[in-house]
């Protein structure tokens, strides 16, 4: 079968790009390949009661289907160029903005009306942070929430469905050239097409990877990040989180000199798993309704390392540290920041015992086992400091979820078209490396969209 596009991956870098080719030039033919289900198929089977840890299903419903990895995030929609991917390097930084609101327009037209836009402009919390050598990027913040972020790609499913071809659990294994287009292989047919949009995500990297090396296309190591995820109680961060909702705060600690920063901050949410290329590591959501927030709220503490020579595989090194945990724990380890201070593994006793309900059905253990001590010293470090400008963050009970490994893409050469050395092949998203967010995976799709329908 013969399109005039075909998309490789339905994340937000491949939805957006889809229904900017409807908005611009409705009448080409298009298709979408995605690996997972479509979104009312997505189900995750844990339920806390009958299945309580992760069953390796086949294509993991958190992870694959159409809304990408961020189908079940919080939604949160970050408009900057400070954090979240190279975009701007590429396409300038006026640009990657403007493209970052008019995704943002979209999701308001699409389900999101009502949902707050939080920003760090003029706020007092920033001198704070700086007063304890702690220093928190400008950033404007969409917070759609779980909930609502998921009726939006309803919608815009909705719209879609009618315009453009799906092929839902139907993996690509390779994309080949051929003499005025792409010939793409799965398991069911071959598909060729003239300009071929690949948007794979993290969870693709591997498969990017290979196809890469088919196709004799540059990349160079990216980093790997590396942590754990904090569960407190809500009032700990509540005069933050009322006002700015996400925080991303950096502090360079002072035993290594290494970068530790905050990241996907949900207040009154939940701890969760995901399942990466058969890996649990945890996650965190949150919610917009009242009625599905907790009385806790997560965020992670990451410490990013890049490897160059000899070693360079990044992803394999932070893949290493997850099966250990994995083998470990069985699945997500838990463990009492006072333990972990006193050298002691945190038991089922200690847990139940502590000033707080878990939100996540984890195993009592010991991360020191598993962490190295670089990391772990500078997520020890990073928790003090913020106890500076959070008092409680460094309580006995805090709860330290491990681990939490955020997966990047070798990063793929591309052109400021971001486009291959191959006319008509485009890698956007996180799957080319670039980018590392909801919000720049959205724009290098409107952005690609803009360029082919040219």
């Amino acid at each position: 079968m013969n399109y005039d596009v075909i998309i490789i991956g339905a994340g937000p870098g491949g939805i957006f790009a889809a229904y900017e080719l409807m908005q611009l030039k409705p009448s080409l033919k298009v298709a979408v390949f995605e690996a997972g289900n479509e979104l009312s198929k997505r189900r995750c089977p844990i339920d806390g009661e009958k299945i309580k840890s992760c069953i390796g299903c086949k294509s993991c419903s958190i992870m694959s289907g159409f809304g990408g990895a961020g189908a079940f995030s919080d939604g949160k929609y970050n408009i900057t160029n400070d954090f979240g991917g190279t975009l701007y390097e590429y396409i300038g930084k006026k640009q990657a903005l403007d493209l970052m609101y008019y995704i943002d327009d979209i999701n308001l037209r699409y389900g999101g009306e009502g949902t707050k836009l939080y920003t760090t402009a003029g706020s007092r919390f920033k001198t704070t942070c700086i007063q304890h050598d702690l220093h928190l990027l400008d950033a404007s913040v969409r917070h759609l929430g779980t909930d609502i972020n998921y009726i939006v790609l309803e919608n815009l499913y909705a719209y879609l469905k009618e315009k453009v071809g799906f092929f839902f659990n139907t993996p690509v294994r390779t994309v080949a050239l051929e003499d005025d287009g792409y010939r793409v292989i799965c398991d069911n047919g071959e598909f060729t097409c003239k300009d071929c949009i690949i948007s794979v995500g993290r969870s693709g990297s591997k498969w990017m990877e290979n196809v890469c090396k088919a196709l004799d296309i540059t990349t160079n190591s990216n980093r790997v990040d590396i942590g754990v995820r904090v569960e407190l109680p809500a009032e700990v961060f509540a005069h933050i989180t009322d006002e700015l909702y996400e925080s991303k705060i950096m502090y360079r600690t002072e035993k290594y000199g290494d970068r530790v920063r905050t990241f996907c901050m949900n207040p009154k949410g939940a701890v969760v798993t995901e399942n990466t290329n058969g890996i649990i590591t945890v996650n965190g959501h949150s919610y917009e309704d009242p009625a599905k927030q907790t009385n806790n709220t997560n965020f992670a503490l990451l410490v990013a390392k890049h490897f160059s020579e000899p070693f360079k595989d990044s992803n394999g090194y932070g893949e290493s540290i997850a099966r250990l945990s994995n083998m470990l724990g069985g699945g997500v380890i838990v463990q009492r920041f006072g333990d972990l201070i006193r050298g002691q593994r945190s038991n089922h006793k200690r847990i139940e015992e502590a000033f707080i309900t878990p939100t996540l059905n984890a195993t009592p253990g010991d991360l020191s086992l598993v962490l190295p001590k670089r990391i772990l010293d500078g997520i020890i470090e990073m928790l003090y400091a913020l106890d500076k400008v959070a008092p409680g963050t460094a309580n006995d009970d805090t709860l330290l979820y491990g681990v939490e490994v955020k997966f990047y893409n070798m990063e793929v050469e591309v052109d400021e078209n971001l486009e291959t050395k191959h006319k008509g092949l485009y890698i956007i998203g996180d799957g080319s490396g670039i980018t590392h967010s909801l919000s720049h995976a959205s724009a290098s799709g409107v952005y690609v969209a803009r360029n082919i329908a040219r």
